[in-house]
């Protein structure tokens, strides 16, 4: 399989290396749903400190981090194969930068880029309200309204990069970008 992209081609090319970089790793712990929560209060906390003088933007930027964080990371948790999760957070001008990367089965990527040729051929707020009516009426615990909720209503702009990883695996790398107010307007 050869190098695929989807989405706002141009967060695959950014340099995240002056920012904060976090592994998560298979372990006796056995990684999981918590450590989403955990390690995305942990980023947004430490990413919104710039903002720490002004409780209404600390809020506003610890709140969309979070949930940026928190959507990327539990679908790394739920979709990998037992392996380790990289992480890489920055703030850059206006924008919270977000990347995850963690090997999925070949069968996983197959199905995320036919999800992702659908979703980016629409408007995504049009999918957002699909997907609650579909839900509503499912009898089912699948959601899929993270992703559509990040491009919809926190405008995230979003890339995904597929990449040959081993033998029946593909490297799923996401980048993802949310607007921030600039530190130096505070």
């Amino acid at each position: 399989m050869a190098r695929r992209l989807y989405g706002s081609i141009d967060l695959a090319e950014i340099n995240l290396q002056r920012g904060a970089r976090l592994t998560l790793t298979d372990g006796p712990l056995q990684l999981g749903w918590r450590h989403s929560g955990i390690t995305s209060d942990f980023i947004a906390g430490v990413m919104a400190m710039p903002y720490a003088s002004s409780k209404q933007h600390y809020t506003v930027v610890h709140h969309s981090i979070g949930y940026l964080a928190n959507e990327l990371i539990e679908n790394a948790v739920k979709f990998r194969l037992p392996s380790s999760i990289e992480i890489q957070a920055c703030l850059r001008s206006a924008e919270f930068l977000l990347r995850v990367r963690n090997p999925i089965a070949l069968e996983s990527s197959a199905r995320f880029q036919r999800t992702l040729d659908h979703m980016l051929e629409s408007d995504p707020g049009d999918l957002l309200i699909r997907q609650i009516e579909a839900n509503a009426l499912a009898d089912s615990n699948a959601s899929g309204l993270g992703l559509l909720t990040l491009l919809s209503d926190y405008g995230a702009r979003m890339t995904w990069e597929f990449d040959d990883y081993g033998e029946g695996s593909v490297m799923l790398t996401t980048t993802a970008a949310v607007s921030v107010p600039m530190v130096s307007n505070m």
